[in-house]
């Protein structure tokens, strides 16, 4: 199935957030990671973690919003320009998570660790947040009900499992209505393939396009689902 709106196939996304620390010269660098599907929520956020370190000597941040990170801010919050939200930033980026915002909460340990030192820190507080985090994939998907014969029911559901995909639902009544959920990359060959198993006699009905997680490489055991 062709991809005519311009969004991608998939992105990394946070099923559940974390927070991880990291310590330089008794400094300590408190990374707290969240999901966050707007800039709104990402800046809630923001002043909810420094509300919560208030007697902290700086609070940075950094977040990335949309499918294609269509979005993306970062704050030093007092430390020297470029030290700390953009190094933070850069991890989001190369993790290639998207609706995801880090804070990072700094209490000074009293020693100065130059502009290397704290591009270190804060690179390193925000990947040890990122180990506390359980990642998925948000794949674009499309709802489709394939109806058959109880002759063809057989081939369909080998077709489907080959493909790793499991039927939502199904009806057993004269026909068998199988409903499903296709990543949009697959749907075009999954169709062809079983069109010519049931020598054309298996109706497909496509639905609405959504994303949905994706459940591989996470350890959630909820199908969670989220309309475009």
């Amino acid at each position: 199935m062709e991809n005519t709106d311009n969004r991608p196939d998939s992105y990394r996304v946070l099923i559940r957030g974390g927070q991880g620390e990291y310590q330089e010269k008794k400094s300590r660098f408190i990374a707290t990671i969240r999901k966050c599907e707007s800039e709104q929520e990402a800046a809630a956020f923001i002043e909810e973690m420094k509300k919560k370190y208030w007697d902290a000597r700086h609070n940075c941040s950094a977040c990335c919003i949309g499918p294609r990170g269509e979005l993306t801010r970062c704050s030093d919050d007092g430390e020297p320009g470029g030290t700390a939200g953009r190094p933070m930033l850069e991890v989001l980026l190369g993790a290639e998570l998207r609706n995801v915002a880090a804070v990072v909460t700094r209490y000074f340990g009293g020693v100065l660790l130059g502009t290397g030192g704290l591009v270190r820190a804060y690179t390193r507080a925000v990947q040890e947040g990122l180990k506390n985090c359980v990642i998925g994939r948000m794949r674009a998907g499309v709802e489709a009900e394939i109806c058959a014969d109880y002759n063809g029911v057989g081939k369909i559901l080998y077709l489907l499992g080959n493909a790793g995909i499991d039927p939502v639902s199904s009806e057993y009544t004269e026909r068998v209505a199988l409903k499903i959920l296709v990543p949009r990359e697959q749907m075009g060959e999954l169709r062809a393939k079983i069109v010519e198993a049931t020598a054309g006699q298996a109706e497909f009905r496509l639905g609405k396009e959504l994303y949905f997680v994706d459940k591989e490489g996470s350890d959630v055991a909820d199908f969670s689902q989220r309309n475009k």
